[in-house]
């Protein structure tokens, strides 16, 4: 009778650890972001070191304090892609997932959009957190994605590689 009863502890347990695991990495943590007009949605433009907000609406986002990527925004704007050549396009993006319940954000469906070329990627601001970039793509019928992507010295000082001299110093604590 022991052993019954702790391998149903073990398993109840394991459950309700399981359980609180997934909670935590798909609800737990995020926060809704409260929109900031003219400093939400901001462009670099070529040849510029300061982003330019453009014009929106039906501006989304969830944001979370665990990681300088989980950050993810949706929008809509007048703009299309080719009125944006001012803009620096970024190559080869590659939008993040976003949890299940923010249904705004569709990273497969931009990715497609993206690499059938009716959407396009815009730097948005460099190094908003160390080593992270803010990336905002747009699609012919106006609507905007916004996501956080690791940079060259993101990815080198995440993965342990010597950072190098042409990543900016990395601030401390």
């Amino acid at each position: 009778m022991t052993g019954k009863l702790l391998a149903l502890i073990l398993l109840f347990s394991a459950l309700l650890a399981g359980v609180g695991m997934y909670y935590l990495q798909v609800y737990g943590f995020y926060y809704e972001v409260e929109p900031q007009p003219g400093h939400d949605v901001a462009l670099l433009a070529q040849g510029s070191d300061t982003p330019e907000p453009i014009e929106y609406t039906a501006f989304q986002a969830i944001d979370a304090d665990s990681s300088p990527i989980r950050y993810r925004a949706c929008f809509e704007t007048d703009l299309v892609p080719d009125q944006m050549v001012e803009f620096l396009p970024v190559e080869n993006p590659e939008p993040l997932n976003a949890p299940g319940w923010f249904d705004c954000y569709d990273a497969v469906g931009l990715a497609d959009a993206l690499e059938a070329g009716q959407a396009k990627a815009f730097m948005g601001t460099k190094n908003i957190h160390y080593g992270v970039d803010r990336i905002v793509a747009v699609t012919q019928d106006g609507k905007g994605y916004v996501w956080h992507a690791l940079n060259n010295c993101g990815e080198k000082a995440y993965d342990g590689t010597v950072v190098g001299e042409t990543c900016p110093p990395k601030p401390e604590n």
